[in-house]
């Protein structure tokens, strides 16, 4: 146990961090939060940050920003081929770390590691399960599955991928599908591998991070960094470069990865409101997305000052009361009968089929296995920094089963809802109007990704309302991952300090609003993958540790 007789330094410790409830096997360490920070004060601003995590990852960012606008021509094609180089050359690092993701959480959930109690033995909630869930959810997926909830389904139903394709051409002659057993295949398949990407392997990868960060944060009274998970590894070399540089991959990834996410929601909102408004073109530049991205900025500077409770709570609770409104409009007016009837085949599928799309060995599916698994992975992973941090800031007093049902298990079923609720409705569109439907024409005749959710809306009765409310949605997403990205890299960029200075938040803020801008300006799309997948390579490296020290640190602690 770790006990300081200085009461100012217990007094900082318990601002920064809650301390355990309880038995608790706290790791006796001489290391203070905030020790190697530095406070300088820059005008009116006050700045308290970690010496030298914050200056290598916001000279690097600025840098990177720099040299993006001022070299886009450049730029872009490179990343390009950074990103086909990478998935190409890595897919098979990147499934088999999914798979171990998945099995150490579910052999965690199931083994008595489940009783030990985040925050210790007696801790209690911060929040309701409600709000819980809406926070956790609205940072993992919110943005993801609005853009590739109706494109995903219908590019894999009716599109064959790949060098070989992994389901069969659905045959579409004269504008009709002329083989039905072959439609009824390719849509089981299209939906097994659309939920294979949203369901257990994602969000064990966010599990894996955030269940570490809080163990090591509520259970052993290390600050909250991603360097802390590494003690039962590193020990007290945690605290020089080893720790320096895991700090700093988990930036760049959380950067890049957030990037990412912010530049596909800029890319949808503004197509939606062309969309919506009938304003032609509005995609043909980037202007609109980059004008998009310093509006919505702008609003999660609102909401950082707001603060966590007043600020990303509020807003990932308005976002799920409308996502599930908008989710019972599609279910009722859509095919209804066929969707309930579709949801438990498409959820056997998946399982059905998980083994063959997990393998990473002897697939001849390029186009399916390295064009989107590995680079979803390694979004993931590049986000999981970010989503983990977040996960773990609002789940102290849960059991690791309880938390590991609500992370891993729940939002599977739920991302399997939406799925087949969006990407059902879109194929059932297809199938009966085929060339005719709105979904064929922007995802299978022209790849349009960014409008594919308003071609399903526009068939649907009250489509202007409820394409305006997907905007809302999509931008309100924006907003939650921006405030609650700058929330975790500001917390590591602090030395784990949770309550330094707004200021340095809002600088995070801004960057990741530029470096989305810089992205799209410097190559679009590819750009914004590229930068994902180049900074999930190295961190998928840091969480394939992070598993061993994550069992090692469960078998130290009491089981309530």
């Amino acid at each position: 146990m770790s006990n300081h007789d200085d009461d100012d330094t217990h007094t900082d410790q318990a601002e920064a961090l809650p301390e355990p409830e309880g038995a608790s096997e706290i790791i006796d360490t001489d290391y203070e939060i905030g020790q190697d920070n530095i406070t300088p004060q820059i005008g009116p601003f006050g700045l308290d940050i970690h010496n030298p995590v914050f200056a290598i990852s916001g000279l690097v960012v600025v840098a990177f920003v720099i040299i993006t606008l001022a070299f886009q021509n450049q730029i872009g094609p490179i990343l390009t081929d950074l990103r086909g180089f990478l998935t190409s050359s890595f897919d098979w690092f990147f499934l088999m770390a999914g798979n171990l993701f998945v099995l150490v959480c579910l052999g965690i959930l199931v083994s008595p590691l489940g009783r030990v109690r985040i925050g210790g033995v007696d801790a209690t909630p911060d929040y309701s399960y409600a709000g819980w869930f809406a926070m956790l959810f609205a940072a993992g997926m919110g943005i993801g599955l609005m853009f590739f909830g109706v494109l995903e389904p219908v590019y894999y139903f009716g599109t064959p991928w790949g060098d070989q394709p992994l389901m069969r051409d659905i045959g579409i002659v004269d504008g009709v599908l002329v083989d039905p057993a072959a439609v009824e295949a390719a849509r089981l398949t299209a939906m097994a591998a659309t939920i294979y990407h949203w369901g257990l392997h994602p969000w064990a990868i966010y599990a894996v991070v955030a269940l570490s960060l809080a163990l090591f944060a509520y259970n052993k009274g290390l600050p909250l960094t991603v360097r802390s998970i590494f003690y039962p590894i590193f020990g007290e070399r945690i605290w020089g470069w080893p720790g320096h540089i895991i700090d700093i991959l988990a930036v760049f990834a959380t950067l890049f990865g957030l990037a990412t996410s912010l530049g596909l929601g800029a890319q949808q909102a503004s197509a939606g409101i062309g969309f919506v408004f009938g304003i032609e073109g509005i995609n043909d530049t980037v202007t609109p997305s980059v004008i998009l991205i310093v509006i919505i900025t702008g609003m999660a500077l609102v909401s950082v000052l707001r603060g966590l409770d007043g600020g990303v709570k509020v807003l990932s609770e308005i976002n799920m009361g409308l996502a599930v409104l908008l989710l019972g409009f599609v279910a009722l007016v859509g095919p209804t009968l066929t969707l309930v009837t579709q949801f438990l085949g498409n959820l056997g599928a998946y399982f059905g089929e998980i083994i063959n799309l997990s393998n990473p060995i002897g697939r001849e599916d390029d186009g399916y296995r390295q064009g989107w698994t590995a680079f979803y992975w390694a979004w993931w992973i590049s986000w999981s920094p970010f989503v983990g941090m977040f996960i773990a800031r609002v789940s102290r007093g849960r059991t690791v089963r309880e938390f590991l049902t609500c992370v891993l298990l729940i939002p599977t079923f739920v991302s399997a809802i939406w799925m087949t609720v969006f990407g059902g409705t879109a194929i059932d569109q297809l199938i009966n109007t085929v060339t005719d439907s709105a979904v064929y024409g922007y995802v299978i005749a022209a790849y349009v990704p960014e409008l594919s959710l308003f071609g399903m809306l526009s068939e649907l009765p009250l489509a202007a309302i409820t394409s305006t409310i997907a905007i809302i949605l999509v931008i309100v997403f924006f907003v939650t991952s921006s405030d609650s990205g700058s929330l975790v890299i500001d917390t590591i960029t602090a030395g784990g300090k949770i309550n330094a200075p707004v200021s340095q938040r809002i600088f995070w803020v801004i960057f990741e609003g530029l470096v989305a801008a810089a992205l799209l300006i410097g190559g679009g799309l590819a750009a914004l993958q590229a930068a994902s997948v180049s900074t999930g390579l190295p961190f998928a490296i840091v969480l394939v540790l992070a598993c061993y020290a994550l069992i090692k640190g469960l078998l130290s602690e009491p089981r309530g």
